[in-house]
């Protein structure tokens, strides 16, 4: 018989836990940013990079958060593995590409921002999107040292 669902508690009060948060929310900031405002040329990968890694952190926490992890074949028995290399090859590779093109894109609409300059201005939005990519790829980088420290450590668990 499979047991009731219910919420994981110590992981949401854990380090990874609040990380996962923080990544959520300031990820959902970047795409949301990007999305919102005309965008062109290599903002497409950023807007997929980003929503890519979002939508994978998303199913990461939800499991973490449930206690499901074993449901997922093979990497289910491996998830502080697959939490590390989440973190540092995709969300930390993705993002600060992503950050790298939003911060290009408003270095060439660095112009419009001057006073008195008539017409609509992306550069507010593409930096606001560049800062925002900055501080996920930070966020995904302190989850991948925290998951590689509890490895380190010969710990099989997230916690």
């Amino acid at each position: 018989a499979r047991s009731s669902l219910s919420l994981h508690r110590a992981y949401l009060r854990s380090p990874l836990g609040l990380l996962r948060l923080g990544q959520l929310a300031l990820g959902a900031a970047f795409w949301v940013t990007v999305a919102a405002h005309k965008y062109e040329g290599a903002a497409h990968f950023a807007l997929f990079a980003a929503v890519l890694v979002w939508l994978l952190t998303l199913a990461l926490f939800g499991l973490s958060l449930l206690g499901r992890w074993e449901l997922v074949p093979w990497l289910g028995s491996r998830w502080l593995l697959t939490n590390l290399v989440h973190d540092l090859a995709l969300g930390v590779g993705l993002y600060a590409a992503a950050t790298g093109i939003m911060g290009h894109k408003a270095k060439q609409r660095s112009f419009c921002n001057l006073p008195g300059y008539s017409q609509h201005c992306l550069y507010s939005a593409y930096l606001s999107a560049s800062i925002c990519g900055g501080i996920t790829a930070c966020l995904y980088l302190f989850s991948g040292l925290y998951c590689l420290s509890r490895r380190c450590q010969d710990q099989r668990d997230i916690i």
